[in-house]
């Protein structure tokens, strides 16, 4: 029986071990080609610092979205939506290695690998989720000035928000850019798709204060909820549409399409590996 039970395992560690070891090499190759590009990690924080900075200083005390905390400047109420904006870019961009590994032969010689594509998606999604991840929570160091005081529990919850925003809003990128040989038809639907997602997520003006058919348009856009997440962690005293818990199961829930969806794309027997 212990004999048996060995031989039993053994398909399951070496399986495990094939997912495991190339999702780390992949997820490494993402970490170690993005700091290697220091104008990327300068432009995806400097660009959403930029826009909080000059639209929250423009709006001022212009704006009201309520009467509780973080709600008396502008600059505060942008604050989540500026972050999640760092983690929007992030996760986007860094998917468009998919397109430059394709043209460049690195992504055909993977699929010849003994390798399960599961691995591939592994560990591309999760080395973009953690470059996305880690600059969003370098973007906390401005909290302060948005009048943001967190203690350990609230930066481990934000941490869980912006992980399952990077790891759903990666994906999607993956998604996206694994069919396609061209980064302008990238930027093409990411200027067309994902920044309206953005501007609709309750980021730049409250759901409650919206028209009707854009509040209803809001509450489909999964970024509302991260947002919202967010705004209620960072000031927990503020109005928010949606309560916590619901408002990160439905993150995890997106995660999880997403992830499904990238699978899926990389297991079409249509795709042409390489241009």
């Amino acid at each position: 029986m212990a004999t048996q039970a060995t031989a039993l395992a053994r398909p399951v560690a070496s399986a495990s071990a094939g997912v495991m070891l190339p999702s780390f090499t992949l997820w490494w190759r993402e970490i170690v080609r993005f700091y290697r590009q220091p104008t990327r990690v300068v432009g995806v924080l400097a660009s959403p610092l930029v826009f909080w900075l000059v639209i929250g200083s423009g709006f001022g005390t212009s704006f009201r979205s309520g009467g509780g905390p973080g709600q008396q400047h502008y600059l505060d109420y942008f604050y989540p939506g500026a972050l999640i904006m760092i983690v929007l870019f992030t996760s986007i961009f860094t998917m468009m290695s998919v397109i430059e590994d394709r043209k460049e032969g690195f992504l055909l010689s993977v699929l010849v690998a003994p390798v399960p594509r599961t691995a591939i998606v592994l560990g591309k999604v999760l080395g973009g989720t953690t470059l996305s991840a880690v600059q969003g929570m370098i973007f906390l160091i401005f909290a302060p000035f948005a009048g943001v005081h967190l203690d350990p529990v609230q930066v481990l919850l934000v941490a869980v928000v912006v992980f399952l925003v990077s790891f759903s809003l990666t994906a999607l990128g993956f998604a996206i850019a694994w069919p396609m040989d061209s980064s302008q038809a990238f930027h093409g639907i990411v200027n067309l798709f994902l920044i309206p997602l953005w501007l609709l997520s309750g980021a730049l003006f409250p759901v409650a204060n919206a028209s009707k058919w854009i509040k209803v348009i809001m509450r489909l856009n999964p970024l509302t909820y991260g947002v919202e997440a967010l705004r209620g962690l960072l000031y927990p005293g503020a109005e928010t549409t949606f309560p916590l818990p619901s408002a990160m199961a439905t993150l995890l829930l997106f995660s999880l399409v997403m992830f499904a969806l990238a699978f899926l794309m990389v297991n079409r027997r249509t795709t042409r590996p390489a241009a």
